[in-house]
Order: structure tokens, then sequence, then C-alpha cells
């Protein structure tokens, strides 16, 4: 028996709002429907019968017919003027198993989220709780008009990393998708929107840090069942014992396309989710780092770190953060022995605080780089802690294990152990990478009777951790990275900054298209820049490994009619990277920017380069911006991308526009959107300060021409309105 939930989409009050108010702003109706959803399904009387938006199964009956007799409270709070919490609990009186949903409604914004918990409170292991989906619902997918999903690919270092992705629903149509090997983002996004037939929709989100499922199917009739949660959960649960279930998001939408949407989710994300260090936004950063140059911190010292930190900031180049990379502990030469987690005093006699001190002398912040979770064998946990470790299941640990964050124990040591080396070392910023599937691990430790639980205690212990590193050091931000963007659910992106979006960098093609799709998605994002001086040095690798991620079949899942499979040399020759550092500096232009620059050398152009810096400072604002993809997305080498920043609160902001090396055409044109058809809009080139003026109708209905005679090349085009021209930022 599944649970319903008919969602009717409002449509009619929205025309009279102008192009610059509904294309950032909630809608009425938008509101109205997200509070009449609250009111009909977390309201008492439909607790109480049974219209709920979750389902589960216990003791083989199904949570739609338990409920009704178990006790029932129900509470609801105000968290701030944003926020109302609503709490609906009921408890068995035969098992005294309790079970909570707490949700809360948010007022400025047309959104919901709530998450389950399950508790034993009775003196006996509880019967079998199964099929627990935190999110089950049926939708009003009646009339005319297709149902349309989209979605995301994940991050699996490919080029196609975040690539935007759509499913047609017809009747009787489904599609199930899933996580990769318990990352939350390796295989797909964890977000998906919805469209509906008419003139709205639902974007769905599951807040996950381990493996989630999702489906979406249509019947005859065009209703639509929407579930999703943990992927597998089979438990009794101990006395005492309590689990949670995965967040679950659900944002709505109405008289605007699915675009306009998108940029409702990412003000949501902005307001509600990013992490605010020292109560303080996140503001965009630049980073640099010596990765490139000593391979990580393998071959990195005292001197070398000072050296390019000095190099930087002595040619101009300001830096907010000095990044330190895997490889600062002892570890044999080789990076992936990570477990003792203690500074290598052979190369750093000092520690690492003597470099934090120098770079802190100078203005510029740390970043320093662990990997908690996978722990190698000779190390220091595995010999003196090897019962917190989770060993490799087809080798009982003769490779690489997992720490078990599921052990009070493991996880209190842990962060005792990282809080003492970011206070002795005085590092600013904590990155945390990923380099393990843990779900193997995960089901390799549970009994028939408890599945999921092995899962459930080390996603729950590990955001504990993250909490109490925040709590302890709040001015300190988080960098979250699993072998690139692998782990970027919404659990995560409230507490952490994905500043590796993916482990394939440098190449300007992946990184726009990289771009392209993850800004649908993530507001706050990074990625690696090089040079192309020093880039010509690393072409013969680039081009390795290109021509080995080519001929994997994975490389391109789905894309058809895209000149991808080409050579290395094509990809990552001289000309796809172009004559000066602007076209592939451009395409890796994000809120959270790491250049990997050999600044040893005194003949790269660092007059560009310091005038690109200055350029990123200026423009950096506009990319936490409403974004609106303006071209189609591809991978090839013979076509144009553009998108468009936009604040119309200020009335300004940016396209950046890139013809590809292959690119036979010069010009282009492309609808704006977001702006004000009535107010006059000057644009200027911000290489040779040229402005044009138009109206907001002209560049939204006619069209702006954009001119690139050179390939590859990139442009970056600004506007404001004529009234506001002082307010750039």
């Amino acid at each position: 028996m599944k649970t319903t939930i008919l969602i009717s989409l409002f449509i009619g009050s929205w025309l009279w709002l102008t192009t610059e108010a509904w294309a950032v702003k909630p809608l009425p109706d938008e509101i109205a429907q997200s509070k009449s959803w609250v009111a009909s399904v977390l309201g008492e009387a439909a607790a109480k019968e049974g219209r709920l938006p979750f389902s589960f199964v216990y003791d083989g009956r199904p949570a739609t017919e338990l409920l009704k007799g178990w006790t029932f409270q129900r509470s609801v709070k105000s968290l701030d003027p944003s926020r109302t919490e609503h709490t609906l609990a009921w408890t068995d009186p035969k098992t005294a198993l309790a079970v909570r949903c707490v949700a809360v409604e948010y007022l400025d914004l047309p959104a919901v989220e709530w998450t389950l918990y399950f508790k034993n409170g009775g003196a006996a292991d509880t019967p079998i709780l199964e099929n627990v989906l935190p999110l089950d619902a049926s939708l009003d997918a009646a009339g005319d008009g297709e149902c349309r999903l989209d979605y995301a690919e994940g991050s699996h270092e490919r080029i196609t990393d975040f690539r935007p992705m759509t499913k047609v629903l017809s009747a009787n149509d489904r599609i199930s998708l899933a996580s990769f090997g318990g990352r939350s983002s390796d295989g797909f996004l964890p977000f998906f929107n919805l469209a509906l037939p008419g003139s709205g929709g639902v974007i769905t989100a599951i807040g996950w840090t381990g493996q989630w499922a999702a489906e979406f199917g249509r019947d005859a009739t065009n209703g639509l069942r929407v579930r999703g949660g943990q992927e597998a959960l089979n438990v009794s649960l101990h006395p005492g014992e309590e689990i949670r279930s995965p967040l679950i998001v659900l944002q709505f939408w109405s008289g605007r396309d699915w675009i306009d949407a998108q940029n409702i989710w990412r003000r949501w994300m902005i307001r509600h989710n990013l992490p605010r260090p020292g109560g303080k936004e996140l503001a965009p950063a630049l980073f640099a780092c010596s990765s490139h140059q000593f391979n990580e911190m393998i071959n990195a010292n005292e001197a070398n770190q000072i050296q390019f930190i000095d190099r930087y900031l002595d040619e101009g180049l300001k830096i907010d953060y000095w990044w330190m990379d895997t490889g600062w502990y002892p570890c044999s030469s080789n990076w992936a022995k990570v477990g003792t987690w203690e500074v290598d005093l052979q190369r750093f006699p000092h520690g690492l605080k003597a470099i934090n001190d120098h770079a802190r002398s100078r203005g510029v912040k740390t970043l320093v780089w662990f990997e908690p979770e996978r722990v190698a064998q000779d190390t220091w946990l595995m010999t003196n802690h090897a019962g917190w470790v989770i060993p490799t299941p087809s080798s009982g640990g003769a490779t690489h294990n997992l720490l078990n964050f599921g052990s009070p124990e493991a996880e209190r040591w842990m962060t005792n152990h990282v809080d003492k080396l970011i206070t002795e070392q005085q590092i600013d910023l904590y990155r945390e990478d990923s380099n393990i599937d843990p779900l193997r691990f995960w089901r390799s430790l549970d009994a028939p009777n408890r599945q999921g639980m092995t899962e459930i205690g080390h996603v729950t212990g590990h955001l504990a951790y993250w909490d109490e590193l925040a709590r302890r050091h709040p001015e300190m931000p988080i960098d979250a990275c699993a072998s690139g963007g692998r782990r970027n659910d919404l659990e995560t992106m409230r507490r952490a900054a994905s500043r590796t979006r993916s482990d394939y960098l440098i190449e300007p093609i992946g990184e726009q298209c990289h771009t392209y799709g993850i800004a649908l998605w993530l507001p706050y994002y990074g990625t690696g820049f090089m040079d192309v001086t020093s880039a010509r040095d690393h072409l013969t690798d680039f081009e390795k490994l290109w021509n080995a991620l080519s001929q994997a079949e994975s490389m391109t899942p789905g894309v058809e009619g895209q000149s991808i499979m080409t050579s290395g040399r094509d990809r990552f020759g001289e000309k796809a990277f172009g004559l000066d550092d602007r076209y592939p500096f451009r395409s890796a232009m994000c809120p959270s920017m790491t250049h990997c620059l050999d600044v040893r050398r005194k003949d790269l152009d660092y007059d560009l380069l310091r005038r690109l810096f200055a350029q990123w400072r200026r423009l950096s604002p506009y990319l936490l911006a409403d974004y609106y993809p303006l071209s189609p997305y591809s991978t090839g080498t013979d076509v144009w991308m553009v998108w468009q920043f936009n604040r119309p609160e200020v009335g300004d902001g940016m396209v950046q526009a890139f013809r590809r090396h292959n690119s036979p055409y010069e010009t282009s044109r492309y609808h704006l959107r977001g702006l004000d058809p009535k107010e006059d809009y000057a644009l200027s080139d911000v290489d040779n300060g040229k402005s044009r003026q138009y109206t907001g109708r002209e560049l939204m209905e006619e069209g702006l021409v954009v001119q690139i005679p050179d390939k590859p090349s990139a442009v970056i085009l600004t506007y404001t309105k004529v009234e506001n021209r002082s307010t750039k930022p």
C-alpha cells in the first residue's frame, strides 16, 4: 500500500509580475503551494489518516496501516523568521518503537524538508524494520504536456562530470537512479527537477553521505510516484538504539520554466545551506599550490613552500590561501600510505606551523589535506587500533581499509587528534578527501537482520565529526573532496564546500562543461587552473590520460552526436589551450579557484596573469548570482559554449562565451534572461572596455550578438543598468 500526496500546480496569478521579478523571486502560488502541502501532509488530521510523505514496513505491515493505531503527538515551533519546525511522533504501544518525522517549512522560499528517526524504546530487539522510504509520494501528472525529469551525472573524473541529463516519462515508464559505491555523487548528483504537465514541477533532493537510491515512475493513468532514500535497510533495532533516514527536500515551482526554478534553488542553497564559518557568507577565494611541481607534498619541504608563497605575492598574484595537499605525513614517498596523521619532521622540522606562520605574516591563510577514512597497512592507526578499522573485504586488510566512523571511540579519537593538529599547526582550512568506495566495507559487517546499520553508523558518525570540528573551530571553513566531487550531497554541502569539483582538471573544454552542469545545482564549487606555459610541460601526460580515458566504455554514457572520442593531441595539444592564458583561465573561473603555476619560472606572462587575477576579483561576485546556460551542452571541439550570471536586484551581470579550437564560427547570437525589458543596459568587454547599449527587451527577444575572431578564445561581457553603472562589484 503506497502513500499518496496530490500536488496541484497553480498557474494563475504569476502573469502580472515583471520579467525581473518572476525570474528570481518565489511566486505567490509557489509559496501557497508549499504551505498547502505542509498543511495537507504535516497537519494532525493528515498524520492520523496516514497521508504521509514517507513509507516503511515494520513487522511485515506497512506504515499507513500501523500508524493509525499508534500513540501520536505533534508539535510546531519557530526556528527563526524564515523557518518553522513540525515534529510528528508515533509510538508503537506493543514494541515501544518510536518514529519521528522532523520537518522544516521554509517561509521565504517554497521548500520543505524532513528526516525520519526510529528509536527502540523497549527492552527487547524490535521486529524487522524494512523498505524505509523517507520519500514516497504520488504526484498528479494528469493533463496536457510531458512529464520531464532533469538531473545530472555525478563525478567520475571524466569530461562529462555533471553533464545535464533528461528523461521524459511516458505512461508506464520509470527511471531508477542510485549512487555508486557508497559515495553520494559518484554516479549521479542526488538532485532532481521534475516538470509536471502544465506549468510547474517539484525539485527533489536526497541528503545522504552514503548509498542512496531513487525511482520516478509513471502509471497508465498519469499518476507519478516518486520514491527515494537509503538503498538498503533491513534491521532489527537493539534496545535504546536510534537511527535516522536520509534528508529529503521538496521545492515547488509553477509559472516558470525549469531553469528559472533552478535559480530559486540556487538562492535557497545560498541562503539556507552554504556553511557560514564565523557567521559570514562563504566568499569567493583564490588558492595556490605546488602539487604539480613537488608530486603533491611528497617532495615538498619548508623552504620550497615558503619560496612559492613568496613568488606568488612578489609577482603581485594575491592569493587568499596556500594549499598543502596530500603527502605531508610520513608516507615513504607514497602519498596513499595514509593512517599516520603526524607531520613528517624530516621534511618539515618545524612542522607545518612554520609555513603557516610565514603565510599569515604575508596576509595568506593555509589549507591542509586530510583523508581520515582510509587506512593503509603499516601505519599508526592500523598498528595501534586495528579494531576501529574495517578490513578490505576481498583481501582481509592487505591493501587499504576503512576507518569505521560508526565506532564512537574511533570518531572521538580522530576528532581530538585532528583538532590538536589544527590547533598546534595553526591550520586555517581543513580539507578532507575520500579516495575509497565505502559501501562494500559497510556491507561486509552487516548481519542479515542488520543490513544498512554499518552505513548509518558511519554516515552519522562522520557528520558528527565534521560538526564537532566546526564547533571547536567556528572560523574555519571545511573543504569536501572525494576523488574530486564524488560526495556532494546536501548534508555534505551544509558543512563544507567542494573546492575540487572533479579530478578531471586543467583541460579547458572539460572545465567549461563542468561549470555548465554543476552551476545548475551547486552555487559554490572550485577547480584548478594551469597557465599555458606550465601546461605545455605536461601535455604528454595529459594526452596519455585522455587517450586512456577515451578508451573506457564508461567515458560518455548516453552522450550522442558529440565528437568527444578525439585523440589526446586534439584535446590537449597547444591549439586546444590557446595562445595565452585567457582561454584556460576563463574556462576555470569558479567561486573557488586554485592556481597551479610554476612561479619559479620567470618566463610566465605575469602581466597577463595579474590582469586575470584582478578580473576574477572584480567579477567573482557574479559567480554566485542567478545562472542561465545560453548555449546547448556539448563536449565537442567545434562549438561554442555560453552562459550568463545575472543579479537582478542590482541590475547587472556577465556573459561568458567560449569559442572552441575547431569551431568555424566567429559570430553567434544568444538571448539573455532575467533582465528588465523596460530598462537600458550598457554592455562592456572586459578586455578592451568597449561599451554598447541595449534595452533589456532587445537583449532577451532579439538576442546579443557575440563576436570571437580567434580560436580558441573566451570573452567576458559585463552589463549594468545605465542608471546603476557605479554598482559594479
